[in-house]
């Protein structure tokens, strides 16, 4: 289950990849850093597989709380608690169907790999490969998509759309909730954010 987690998991070294030699890549990752993402998608952290593992298997939430033990000792996860860790925004958007209809049609319009006004439901073929390539990092970081990475879903490309539009998403609730629904019983969400975790479990046991 370990090796799962963190199998398709993506950091991105943003002082790497802004030094870049293209102008399209450059603009995707500077509106990604202005996002707030950059501290969630940048750390690093030693992967402690059964720790990982226990933490999973004894999870739940309870009055809006990630609980669970490990090693035998209680851990609790808020939201403010997992915001600031990572530095992620607590203001804007909670809901993405509340980004501007005129930002989502423009990234309809400029993802486009051959000048194509796409669906906010498409495939990643279709797109232009910085777009992809963010695609992929939402994919596998963010909202943890398990199996086939070939579809873009409509919430991922509402997500890509208010980045590319400089939209302010509560990025701190919208990553807390995905990650409540990784330890809700019967939920279709994958499981993911290894590194974080540990980051997490790491300050919670010391």
């Amino acid at each position: 289950m370990a090796s799962a987690l963190i199998n398709n998991a993506i950091q991105v070294y943003f002082d790497s990849v802004l030094g870049l030699e293209h102008e399209g890549m450059i603009a995707m990752f500077e509106a990604l850093l202005l996002s707030g993402l950059n501290r969630f998608l940048e750390c690093s952290s030693t992967i402690y597989k059964a720790a990982l593992v226990e933490f999973f298997y004894n999870a739940s939430v309870q009055d809006g709380k990630i609980v669970s033990t490990v090693q035998g000792k209680p851990v609790a996860i808020s939201e403010d608690l997992f915001a600031g860790t990572f530095e992620l925004p607590l203001e804007g958007l909670t809901d993405l169907h509340d980004v501007p209809q005129d930002l989502v049609f423009e990234a309809r319009h400029v993802s486009s790999y051959d000048d194509k006004l796409l669906s906010t439901s498409c495939k990643k073929r279709e797109m232009s490969f910085k777009f992809r390539l963010l695609n992929d990092i939402l994919a596998k970081s963010v909202n943890v998509k398990a199996g086939s990475f070939d579809a873009v879903t409509h919430e991922r490309f509402l997500m890509m759309s208010a980045i590319h539009g400089g939209v302010q998403v509560n990025c701190g609730r919208l990553l807390f909730n995905i990650f409540k629904d990784m330890v809700t019983p019967n939920s279709r969400q994958a499981r993911g954010y290894a590194v974080q975790i540990c980051i997490l479990l790491k300050n919670a046991l010391v």
